[in-house]
């Protein structure tokens, strides 16, 4: 291995150490029961809840998935600021909501909250089920990324699937470790040192190509107009169609908090007022996403093109004269991206396989220290899974993120249904999200039978909806007036501090 090889991998390393070492340290303040663990101990405060929730969304799809649709699609990655900016609207509405019930019931996945709203473990386990199954190649993309990174900034002298054992080697430790705390200070440290190394890739690499970012657009204009043009083309070079592009964005909003490793967050912060903030603020993290654009586009006039879009940044930096130290710190940015979200999924997919699909769903009773281990050896589990997934997936890695947002988004009525809807059957919740899932699987495996280019999941949401409708037109269910008094903060034990609307949620002893 060179000496240029061996700067960019002793960069990426004493990144990676200390990752580790905030994580390790983390969990040293994390209490012994499964609370604790998924939880948090309910302590998460507003700087950690911003980084991670924005660092846990904003991932390797980010990092390298959007300047490769930037570079290959044009206008098309456009619908990720979309999204980004509408999809944690819900949040502010839904977030509280599962806070309050989450306090008072003990709640740490969404999947119990709902599972226990409608006494159904069949609940629990199914939506476990699509967690996980969303949720595995969701990580693997996370994977992917981190491993053509490394086996890019070394020049293929370290191969991607080397590279991301060792990334995520590291990543199942701490979080093994640690538990969502362990997550959180990690995510807080890697969503700072990515958005100011996305900024500052972002603004160097057009004015080193282009002498600045208005030159470089005049340029694009010149000569690849189309890929200005809204909503840019699709993966064949063709114009996207307007339906793809806008129900991607739709899907995409509607499915976005609630991502089970999102959505969790809820039961992790220490006020409502802390969700609250988050969500407001959230939409400033879409900063980062701009200058990932920018590099995308600084691609398309490039004297050589990479061997696939999504490897477009390193390309450049690899063949451009840059100094390798600048290349490590690329190559350690791009594994925060990676990393930040990896973590949390790992976590929440073992989370919820063990408590809501072995507790929940198959009826399994385990002493606390049981389910801490459980879960644990979950984690290597869904990181062995995932890690099979990116040996053998060769596709883009939006396309892998947006497919996986079509099983994700069924959840979306299930939530609202919970913690809004005083009536509602079990039937209608339980119907409503197998129709949606058969729906959008089918629509994905066979693309020809959708009667208008739209996303897989939009079909399958309104199947759910649907279905959700019928089935409480023959039986609406029980009331539960309890359940949603919490949920509203209403009641002696819903941890209300006065009428400031800001709930201070505590423990219920």
């Amino acid at each position: 291995m060179d000496s240029f090889s061996w700067i960019v991998l002793s960069v990426a390393a004493a990144y990676l150490l200390t990752c580790l070492m905030l994580g390790l340290l983390a969990g040293r303040k994390t209490s012994v029961a499964t609370e604790g663990y998924v939880a948090g101990d309910r302590s998460l405060g507003l700087v950690t809840m911003y980084f991670i929730t924005g660092a846990t969304v904003f991932s390797a799809f980010a990092f390298l998935g959007a300047p490769g649709w930037a570079y290959s699609r044009g206008a098309a990655g456009f619908y990720i600021l979309a999204y980004g900016i509408l999809g944690f609207l819900p949040f502010y509405f839904l977030g509280p909501r599962a806070a309050r019930v989450g306090r008072h019931y003990g709640f740490v996945t969404q999947a119990e909250m709902v599972a226990h709203r409608f006494r159904s473990p069949l609940l629990a386990g199914w939506m476990a089920l699509i967690s996980v199954v969303a949720l595995i190649p969701y990580l693997a993309l996370q994977m992917k990324g981190a491993g053509l990174v490394i086996q890019s900034v070394t020049r293929g002298q370290v191969s991607p699937q080397v590279g991301s054992f060792v990334v995520y080697g590291i990543v199942t430790w701490y979080v093994v470790r640690s538990g969502v705390l362990g997550v959180g200070w990690t995510n807080t440290f890697q969503g700072i040192f990515m958005m100011l190394l996305a900024w500052g890739l972002g603004l160097s690499l057009p004015r080193l190509l282009y002498g600045g970012v208005t030159e470089m657009f005049q340029q694009i204009e010149a000569s690849r107009p189309e890929l200005l043009r809204p909503p840019g083309l699709d993966s064949s070079g063709n114009p996207w169609s307007w339906g793809e592009y806008s129900s991607a964005v739709i899907v995409s909003s509607i499915g976005f908090t609630a991502w089970p490793h999102l959505f969790m967050k809820a039961f992790t912060a220490s006020s409502v007022r802390t969700i609250q903030k988050t969500a407001v603020l959230y939409p400033t993290f879409q900063l980062f996403v701009v200058p990932l654009f920018l590099i995308g586009f600084a691609g398309v006039r490039f004297s050589s093109a990479p061997d696939q879009v999504d490897q477009v940044l390193p390309h450049m930096l690899m063949n451009l004269e840059i100094s390798p130290w600048w290349v490590g710190l690329f190559c350690a940015g791009a594994l925060a991206a990676s990393m930040s979200s990896g973590d949390a999924m790992a976590h929440a997919a073992a989370s919820i396989a063990v408590r809501d699909g072995a507790c929940r769903g198959a009826g399994w009773k385990p002493t606390p220290t049981q389910e801490r281990r459980w879960i644990r050896g979950g984690v290597l589990v869904v990181m062995g899974l995932s890690y099979a997934v990116t040996v053998h997936y060769e596709g883009s890695l939006v396309t892998l993120l947006l497919r996986s947002y079509g099983a994700v988004v069924q959840f979306a009525p299930a939530l609202w249904l919970t913690l809004y809807v005083p009536r509602v059957s079990r039937a209608a919740v339980l119907s409503g999200l197998v129709l949606g899932s058969v729906t959008t699987l089918l629509l994905m495996l066979e693309p020809s039978w959708r009667p208008w280019p739209v996303h897989a999941g939009a079909y399958g949401l309104m199947a759910n909806v649907v279905a959700v409708g019928l089935a409480q037109i023959m039986n609406k269910g029980p009331e539960d007036r309890e359940f949603l008094n919490v949920a509203a903060g209403l009641g002696a034990n819903t941890g209300d501090a006065g009428d400031s609307g800001d709930l201070i949620l505590r423990t219920r002893r």
